[in-house]
């Protein structure tokens, strides 16, 4: 179970994190926390990457396919210009924005308003992951969530890219990530369960022949 922050007595905005590798629930609980802070009839507003299209071109989709409505931006920018009413914003897949993600997510909390980010904190190669490193540095709150690794069940907190492309940025679901921990990332390939079943396959094929 994920904690939210105690916020009695908090007289200006703020900044909360929620960071972990690919299939951790980091939208999973972004929802969650919006959805309260709607259901406490404050005025809300989500922000997500134009690029991310994988589940929906418009709403904020978790792999357990929980959803919320959303504005799909190309740059950080963009998000100051939220009305004035709003209370709190919620901003998914911070990895993919640019770096000025930073200032322009310091500068919503010196409004006053409650800013709840989600993100990768490391890419497939197990570096951090574009203006994540900037946003944990100024942020508030830090919530880090972990998947479990698909092949020895301790926590995860890395996502193994499952193709050679080279590209920091590459969309892409179960067919291409898997969460692993530490020791199982650095392993590689070695444990790639497809390079395992093609390997068998291709020698099934040449013992019939």
């Amino acid at each position: 179970m994920f904690l939210e922050p105690h916020f009695k007595g908090q007289r200006s905005g703020w900044i909360e994190v929620i960071c972990g590798s690919m299939f951790s629930g980091k939208t999973e609980e972004l929802i969650r926390r919006l959805k309260r802070a709607q259901i406490a009839r404050q005025k809300v507003e989500i922000y997500k990457p134009k690029v991310d299209t994988r589940y929906d071109e418009v709403n904020v989709v978790s792999h357990d396919d929980n959803s919320i409505i959303a504005v799909p931006v190309s740059s950080s920018k963009q998000l100051l210009g939220v009305n004035e009413e709003v209370s709190v914003v919620g901003i998914d897949e911070a990895q993919f924005f640019d770096d000025n993600l930073v200032n322009v997510a310091q500068e919503l909390a010196m409004r006053g308003i409650r800013v709840i980010v989600a993100g990768l904190d490391m890419d497939f190669r197990g570096k951090p992951f574009g203006p994540m490193p900037g946003l944990l540095a100024v942020a508030e709150y830090l919530t880090k969530v972990h998947a479990i690794c698909s092949h020895c069940g301790n926590l995860a907190t890395h996502s193994y890219r499952l193709s050679n492309e080279g590209d920091t940025v590459l969309l892409g679901e179960k067919d291409l990530y898997e969460p692993r921990c530490r020791t199982c990332f650095q392993m590689g390939n070695i444990l790639d369960l497809r390079v395992k079943k093609e390997t068998k396959n291709q020698g099934e094929q040449q013992s019939i022949l």
